[in-house]
């Protein structure tokens, strides 16, 4: 079965690029050439680079040659999705598009033949054409094509077009070969020729306006991720939360995803941008790294830095199961943070709890929701960190009040939030599920391509509000 499926996804894939090449590169040339194996290596070059990168994310492969592979192959993914998309969209451009043209210039244009003038005709006879060249002339009172008409002219089914029909249109080449040779008696017979090829220009103005939205859409979506998350500020009532509690605030961060792409720079801004909203509390909800501590230790590094009155505590996401998930704990650990593994802290107004990812089930190290939660004070407000948002349904059934999740990232590249909506019982934002609410971020940084298109990135600033009077 498992089979089937790569085969599944290999054959849309290939036709897709299939697709792909035949609409940006086939439809927009003329005859096969240089453009056509360019567009080609391109496509076929790109996808290399993107599975490339997976792999090498991975299986742990030398950091350098991650980082190498990393920016070309996962921008490449983010660019052939939008070209793609860019493309499908055209065809229901051409068509328009097509018949604007047929409205505006005529399918051919007459030009009337001259007949060919005799070696010994008298040059006082002849009139000269009127296109500077001296040497050329045509026979007395036959109409000469003006410059504009010749180039309407120059087009498939005319000499001087990409096609030579060998006849005009409605009659046999060898009428047309006998209006050069026939009598001098008789008039000049027109020639049909016909007008530019439409289909390649129209195939050329929608492929080039397809590059164009596609490279747009991923160079503004790049450069929101890598110029930092925006702050988001959301209030939450909580019924048991005391009065003294009223407008307390926890920073919520997830998914920042440190790695070959997102490094040491883009930490240091995630870090600032917390420590600006002066949280009481910084809750870091899973999938900081994708990569060793060895790799990323330098990368991490400014999270030592991170500020709040009541400190700074995190969960594993699933990513952290892919790098390594118990040197992650002990490196957060080292760096100040307080790590949460199927345990619970009682603050002054509420109790902290904070669960491991369902990921870890496959090591051994799964949620625990009764080690959490089963022997806590139940008149006492619980805010539960869990990196998935499927985990409420375990939340629910704990009593707790509010539990705070990343791992969706808002679908980052629309229209993937259609897919992550689907898998998940709240893309992003809050919601209420019996007594308990949910809030997902969308996520400090980005997996994959560097990009976010329809889902921007955030860090979230939770402020607790008491509902007591």
């Amino acid at each position: 079965m498992a089979i089937l499926f790569v085969l599944l996804v290999l054959a849309v894939l290939v036709t897709a690029n299939w697709y792909l090449w035949r609409r940006l590169f086939r439809d927009t040339t003329r005859a096969p050439g240089w453009a056509r194996r360019g567009g080609a290596v391109l496509i076929a070059g790109g996808w290399a680079l993107a599975v490339g990168a997976l792999v090498a994310e991975r299986t742990g492969a030398p950091f350098w040659l991650q980082r190498v592979l990393a920016w070309p192959g996962f921008l490449w993914l983010a660019l052939s999705i939008y070209l793609l998309l860019a493309v499908v969209a055209g065809e229901a451009v051409r068509p328009l598009l097509r018949r604007h043209l047929e409205r505006r210039r005529p399918a051919a244009v007459a030009v009337p033949r001259p007949h060919p003038v005799p070696a010994d005709a008298p040059r006082e006879e002849a009139e000269p054409v009127p296109t500077g060249r001296s040497r050329e002339r045509t026979a007395p009172g036959a109409a000469v094509p003006s410059k504009e008409t010749v180039a309407a002219g120059a087009a498939p089914g005319s000499p001087n077009g990409p096609e030579n029909t060998g006849s005009a249109a409605g009659s046999p080449t060898g009428s047309a070969a006998a209006s050069d040779t026939g009598s001098a008696d008789a008039g000049p017979s027109p020639l049909l020729v016909a007008a530019p090829s439409r289909r390649l220009f129209v195939s050329r103005v929608v492929a080039g306006a397809a590059a164009a939205a596609a490279v747009g859409t991923v160079g503004y979506g790049t450069y929101g991720v890598l110029s930092g998350p925006k702050v988001k500020r959301v209030t939450v009532p909580l019924a048991k939360l005391p009065r003294a509690a009223h407008g307390y605030r926890i920073a919520v961060v997830s998914d920042v995803h440190l790695g070959p792409v997102l490094g040491r720079g883009f930490a240091q801004r995630v870090v600032d941008t917390i420590n600006g909203t002066r949280p009481d509390l910084i809750a870091v909800v899973g999938d900081l790294v994708d990569g060793s501590v060895e790799d990323l230790g330098p990368a991490v590094a400014p999270l030592a830095q991170l500020e709040a009155r009541h400190g700074s505590f995190f969960v594993t996401g699933n990513h952290e199961y892919f790098s390594g998930a118990e040197q992650w704990v002990a490196e957060v650990r080292r760096l100040g943070l307080r790590p949460l593994e199927n345990a619970r802290t009682e603050l002054p107004w509420f109790d902290l709890a904070g669960v491991n990812d369902v990921t870890g089930e496959s090591e051994g190290q799964g949620p625990d929701y009764t080690r959490a939660l089963g022997d806590r004070d139940t008149t006492r407000a619980c805010v539960l960190l869990a990196h998935q948002p499927v985990q409420i349904h375990d939340a629910v059934d704990h009593g707790v009040d509010l539990q705070l999740s990343g791992h969706t990232h808002g679908g980052q590249l629309w229209p993937g939030n259609l897919v992550a909506g689907a898998v998940n019982p709240t893309l992003a934002g809050l919601e209420r599920y019996g007594d308990t609410q949910l809030y997902v971020s969308r996520g400090a940084g980005a997996w994959g391509p560097p990009t976010r298109v329809g889902a921007p990135s955030d860090i979230t600033v939770i402020e607790l509000a008491s509902t007591r009077a």
